[in-house]
């Protein structure tokens, strides 16, 4: 800065008395959040905690009565296929035994059994829901087991068993193939029908 800004400086501050110590503004300290705050913050932080398992536990599902013979077929699903299905003589090649079990644990069970069985390529399945016949709300389970299996993508198809294989409180399922095994088939039905040229 030169000398005629200095004297400039001097003669636009003539008049200026500086500020006293106790009027000047101190920014105060910055306080910690309140406990509200803090939690508001976490949950718009916070990725939201997804169940894995899609089925749904409603209140209220169509209720099933404990003797119902129950059955249901999706669009794809020859009728040969499900009426072997019906008549129980595809073999389970595998079982889950829901007796005694909360309804929100045979949930997650179901998923997982479902879910697995299909991964491993299992194409018929057994659910023992029980009838429920003595229960307090009777049917409860066997109602929610089949709300869940119509929900469930990888079910092509249920049906109450044969009374040789538990009859109205076991449920026999179909499942969708894997993509692998689906390949597998055309594969096979390819070459059977380049043999028979």
């Amino acid at each position: 800065m030169g000398d005629y800004d200095d004297d400039l400086f001097q003669r636009e501050m003539t008049g200026v008395a500086p500020l006293k110590e106790d009027d000047r503004v101190h920014p105060e300290r910055r306080r910690e959040p309140t406990l509200a705050q803090r939690l508001r913050r976490a949950s718009a932080t916070a990725r939201p905690n997804r169940d894995p398992n899609p089925l749904s536990l409603p209140e209220r599902v169509p209720q099933a009565d404990p003797y119902d013979i129950v059955g249901l077929k999706k669009n794809g699903v020859q009728e040969g296929v499900f009426r072997k299905l019906r008549l129980g003589k595809y073999e389970p090649q595998a079982r889950l035994d829901l007796h005694r079990v909360r309804l929100a644990d045979a949930r997650d069970q179901v998923y997982l059994f479902i879910r697995e069985a299909q991964q491993s390529g299992l194409r018929t399945v057994l659910i023992n829901h029980g009838k429920g016949q003595h229960s307090e709300r009777p049917a409860l389970l066997k109602s929610y087991v089949l709300h869940w299996l119509e929900e469930f993508d990888q079910v092509l198809a249920f049906h109450s068993a044969p009374a040789n294989q538990g009859g109205a409180g076991v449920t026999l399922v179909l499942l969708r193939k894997t993509d692998v095994a689906s390949q597998k088939n055309r594969e096979f039905f390819y070459e059977r029908s380049r043999a028979q040229r």
